[in-house]
């Protein structure tokens, strides 16, 4: 896909919030840190469209970005290790499952997970949660650039063994340093687009 125009556009806690023009929406779940606000901005070719941070748990709202006017990514809080009170942190979790659960324009899953590192059990929990509801999943290990290359099959498989991840969800290695995995994902969002049209 040709990005010729991307924006952020609000945040949003409740569905009151959320933006009104029945778009098409992504929404992209991993845990704090793991690369979302990096992929958003690799994928748009953005600089700090979506801006980064070190500390976990930066984002605590869910974050709309539209792209060329056609949809959205919905970018939602970190889950996992953010250093913020057990009461936020639920918060967070309700936030998000109403948005999962509720949304009539999300239109697929996109979960991040580090390839470093095998899936936690937040992460496997997540995954099963998508699953459970029946919207496309693609998994996008990200910071393969971190690992050498003779270790990217073995590290995808333990990614692939340790979520049981059914076979019609793809895994995308991805790096927003390198742009691996940026074409790849980008051909699997534009037939869900086609998909909805």
């Amino acid at each position: 896909m040709k990005v010729i125009k991307s924006e952020y556009v609000l945040s949003a806690v409740k569905p009151a919030q959320y933006p009104d023009d029945a778009l098409p929406e992504f929404a992209l779940a991993g845990r704090s840190n793991v690369g979302k606000s990096s992929l958003i901005n690799c994928m748009l070719q953005r600089k700090n469209l979506a801006r980064t941070s070190s500390k976990p748990g930066k984002t605590q709202t869910i974050n709309f970005y539209r792209i060329n006017d056609l949809f959205y990514f919905a970018d939602v809080p970190g889950y996992g290790f953010a250093k913020v009170p057990k009461s936020v942190r639920n918060s967070w979790q309700k936030m998000m499952e109403t948005y999962f659960t509720k949304r009539e324009t999300l239109r697929g899953m996109i979960q991040l997970v580090d390839i470093r590192h095998a899936p936690s059990r937040e992460d496997q929990q997540m995954y099963q949660f998508l699953r459970y509801l029946e919207l496309p999943i693609m998994v996008v290990a990200t910071k393969v650039d971190k690992i050498s290359r003779n270790k990217w099959n073995k590290h995808a498989k333990i990614v692939k063994d340790t979520l049981q991840m059914s076979k019609e969800h793809p895994l995308i290695l991805f790096s927003s340093t390198t742009k691996m995995g940026r074409d790849e994902l980008w051909q699997r969002l534009e037939a869900l687009l086609e998909d909805t049209d």
